[in-house]
């Protein structure tokens, strides 16, 4: 694990977004297009407002989500939403989103749908996860029923999960997660860097994080 830790959230967010838009040119450089796995949640939502503005071949990048919940794009709630408010604009609207919500199936089968789409970008070229202060990352919730399924070296492209008191989400699986060619956790607060120490003593199954942090870099701010 690489962990980076930066004066402020504001230094992190600039910083973040710099090493994003150097890591996709990097790959665009090698390859005919790159595929950028996104978290949801309010942390890295002014980095997106940065990365979004900067000039890349966007048009050759395919952005999906690391997890979504199983709602419409309208909903709040929708990870999709704040994805294409923060990123999917300036030069990034040129990028091609991968959806995975189909308002016509229930998760269970939208996630074997959508998994069967999966494989043209795998392994991801690039990643961004986040954490909880439970370790979980995506929608690999510690216990959740469908976890232990998307925790397998087996498990399907794209996973459905029932996190409690929580609607349904689907989730890219672990070892997709874990096989990314660059990975990037982004966490912020003392209770997450708390939370972080503690993962790295976990397996897996206690601290979903855990999956991807031997190759990934940390960045944190208090």
């Amino acid at each position: 694990m690489n962990l980076k830790e930066y004066a402020d959230r504001e230094m992190l967010e600039m910083e973040v977004a710099n090493q994003l838009a150097g890591a996709l040119r990097a790959s665009l450089d090698l390859h005919e297009a790159a595929s950028f796995a996104v978290p949801g949640g309010s942390t890295p939502g002014p980095i997106f407002d940065l990365l979004s503005g900067a000039e890349l071949e966007w048009s050759r990048v395919h952005v999906m989500l690391t997890d979504e919940r199983w709602v419409p794009e309208e909903d709040a709630r929708s990870n999709t939403r704040l994805v294409r408010a923060h990123l999917l604009t300036d030069h990034a609207a040129a990028a091609r989103f991968v959806p995975f919500y189909r308002a016509e199936s229930t998760p269970e089968d939208g996630a074997a749908a959508v998994a069967q789409t999966l494989a043209p970008y795998l392994p991801l070229s690039l990643l961004v996860l986040g954490m909880g202060a439970d370790m979980h990352t995506a929608s690999l919730f510690p216990g959740a029923p469908g976890v232990e399924a998307a925790m397998a070296p087996d498990a399907s492209l794209l996973c459905a999960v029932a996190p409690a008191g929580d609607v349904a989400r689907v989730t890219l699986p672990a070892h997709v997660l874990e096989r990314a060619m660059e990975a990037h956790v982004v966490i912020t607060g003392q209770a997450k860097r708390v939370a972080l120490e503690r993962a790295l003593t976990l397996p897996p199954e206690e601290a979903p994080i855990a999956t991807v942090l031997a190759n990934a870099t940390v960045h944190w701010a208090a």
